[in-house]
Order: C-alpha cells, then structure tokens, then sequence
C-alpha cells in the first residue's frame, strides 16, 4: 500500500510554468525534493533552490517512494512513465504516483495499469488556478484514484494547493479538468471579446472590468486573469502575455475534450468549445502559440484593425 513518509524525499518530475513553482513550494514546506527535467536551466534554477537533480525519471524515483509529474503532453507522459528510464520499470511495491498533468482519462488509466502491475499505486491529479495559484500554493487538484491512494496524496497536495477534490476512479480527475477548461477556454474567448468591443467603443477597460467583475459577466478570466493590458498587475496581460498557460496549451486541452466528446459512448458536440479552438488555433498560427492564451485579446483586437 502507498505511503508518504513525513520526512523522506518527494520526486518531481517536469518543471515547467506549473511544475517549477510547485515544487519550489514543497521545498517551502520543508520536503526534501529529488527532481528531474530534460530543459538543464530548469532544473539547475531548482536546484539553487534546494532540489536534489537526477538525471532520469528512472533516478528519480530511485531516491523518492512518492514522485509528482506535471508534464506538458500524453507522448511526453509515455516516455516519462513507460519509456526507457521510465517511471514505471524503476517503480517498487508501495511507491505512489502523483501526475498533475491534463491528459485523456484513458491515457491516465492506461498509465495506472502499468503502475498497479508493479505493485505500486497512481492517482491523477489536474490542476486549475494558472500559474498564478501554482506559485501561490492556491491551485485545485482535480483526483482520481482509490480512496486510500486519494487520501495519502492529499498530504503532499495541501503543500501545493488549497483544495482537492475527489472525482472517482482514475481517470475522473483528469475528466474534469477537460470540462473545466473546456469552460475556461470559452469564457477567456467571451472576456477577451467584451474588451475588444469596449476598445471600439471608447469605454475606459478598467470601468468595464469593474463593471464584469461586479456583475453578471463575473468569471475567473476576468476577475483574476484579465486579458486586458493596464486592467491588473501580477498577470500575463501585464508582462506582454510572457509566462502564464500558453495559447498552445490551451489548443491541446480543448482538442482534448473535443476527442473525449467524440469518443464517448453517445458522441456530444461541443459547438462553443470548437469555436474556441479556431481562435486559438488562429492565435497560434499567427505567431503567439506560445504566449499566454489570454493573449487572445491582442490578437482579436489587432487582426481586426489590419
């Protein structure tokens, strides 16, 4: 059965926009952490922190019983997990698997049977608050797994965030990060549009911000991350859309839950959720794929001045 010692080392594997202050977070707390990522000046940034560096998945989970991934895709998951100095073939009876990464539930079951055929246990765990809340340890992880697998993770998540929930079986955490973001990719959509027409029109954006913010047009993507240059400090809209969830990332996580609506037992359309992704997808092949999707109202503001 799985167990966090209260003292042994916690394995981080994948240290990027999220995984990066995660992890520095656990080092906050006190955890010794053991970490792994292929970008060297990521991992050397940790390191000065207080991370020990490894130089495999494989290492990694030789020195740590539980190890935490936050990895940017599902072949990136594979390899991390399955491929040669993976997770997987170095793993023991009793060690425990967290992976914050937005996959498809049948590739976090999938992983799961691999995990549980060695003996040891995985729950998946999605997270929601930005790099905002990673930074802040106020993220929301989004579980599945058993009962006992969910409990004994939440220890090490309550470093990291502020709420987890538990969604069911493995595979039902990662279920719901794909509806939740499907959500936050079109209401991102619908901020940016409000604030492309206000620049139109004339309306001072930090009045209408007040305004969405206090009223029913109320949402995250506004009230915490708004697109909107000049409207709020400490966000992406403020530092040229830098850092942050790229727009890329956003495509995926909506072709995601495109592919699962698809691939359930009764096929659903998801007409906004598709309209969303072309403007992504327009976003990105004009040249922003890689700044933060919110970014969408820059985009949306001057491809309609040319």
């Amino acid at each position: 059965m799985a167990s966090v010692p209260e003292d042994g080392p916690i394995g981080f594997v994948g240290l990027g926009n999220m995984g990066a202050p995660m992890a520095r977070n656990l080092i906050k707390a006190g955890r010794k952490v053991v970490a792994f990522d292929v970008n060297e000046a990521m991992l050397a940034s940790l390191t000065s922190a207080g991370a020990t560096a490894a130089a495999s998945p494989a290492a990694v989970v030789a020195q740590a019983r539980t190890v935490v991934t936050m990895l940017p895709s599902i072949p990136t998951v594979r390899q991390v997990y399955l491929g040669e100095n993976g997770l997987v073939g170095a793993s023991r009876t009793g060690d425990l698997f967290i992976d914050c990464s937005t996959i498809e539930p049948a590739t976090a079951q999938e992983v799961a049977t691999a995990v549980q055929a060695r003996g040891a246990s995985l729950v998946d765990a999605p997270v929601s608050g930005g790099t905002i809340g990673a930074e802040q340890a106020t993220l929301t992880f989004m579980v599945g797994g058993t009962e006992e697998s969910v409990r004994i993770a939440q220890v090490l998540l309550s470093l990291m965030g502020k709420k987890s929930v538990h969604c069911g079986d493995v595979g039902m955490g990662t279920a719901a990060k794909l509806c939740n973001n499907l959500v936050l990719g079109i209401s991102m959509a619908a901020v940016c549009e409000g604030h492309a027409l206000a620049d139109r029109l004339g309306l001072d954006q930090k009045k209408l911000a007040d305004i969405l913010n206090t009223s029913s047009g109320r949402c995250w993507s506004s009230d915490t991350y708004n697109p909107c240059p000049g409207v709020m400090e400490g966000v992406p809209s403020a530092r040229g859309y830098s850092g942050g969830f790229a727009c890329d990332l956003m495509i995926k996580d909506l072709g995601l839950a495109s592919a699962a609506a698809h691939s359930s037992k009764t096929k659903l359309a998801l007409p906004l959720g598709s309209l969303a992704l072309q403007l992504y997808s327009l976003m990105s092949m004009h040249g922003a794929g890689n700044k933060d999707f919110s970014g969408l109202y820059k985009f949306i503001v001057e491809a309609q001045k040319q």
